[in-house]
């Protein structure tokens, strides 16, 4: 699979870190300097948009979780329900010692 190479970045280095990429490329057996810098910074971009869309997607998300941390809610029927259900279900298989006592 040939690739259409169309574009160009031109980037500003020291000697020292041109050395030591330089030596890095050629211990992991790239062919050139150029595919060993291509493909580690395509694939620090790939990491840094899967770690940064992974669970907050957007400024509100974060907000929003925010909010849901400092604030949280008053426990609803269902939520009360469930614990007096899993308080049971704790008595009733012998380990007491991890009932919830209390939901705030």
């Amino acid at each position: 699979m040939a690739i259409t190479i169309d574009d160009r970045i031109d980037v500003r280095i020291s000697k020292e870190q041109k050395e030591l990429i330089k030596y890095a490329s050629e211990l992991s057996g790239f062919k050139s300097l150029s595919e060993f810098i291509v493909y580690h910074i395509q694939a620090q971009a790939h990491k840094i948009i899967k770690d940064t869309n992974t669970i907050l997607n957007t400024i509100e998300d974060k907000r929003v979780f925010l909010d849901a941390i400092l604030n949280p809610r008053e426990p609803n029927a269902a939520l009360k329900q469930a614990r007096l259900n899993y308080n049971k279900f704790k008595d009733e298989n012998g380990n007491k010692n991890r009932i919830i006592t209390e939901v705030t």
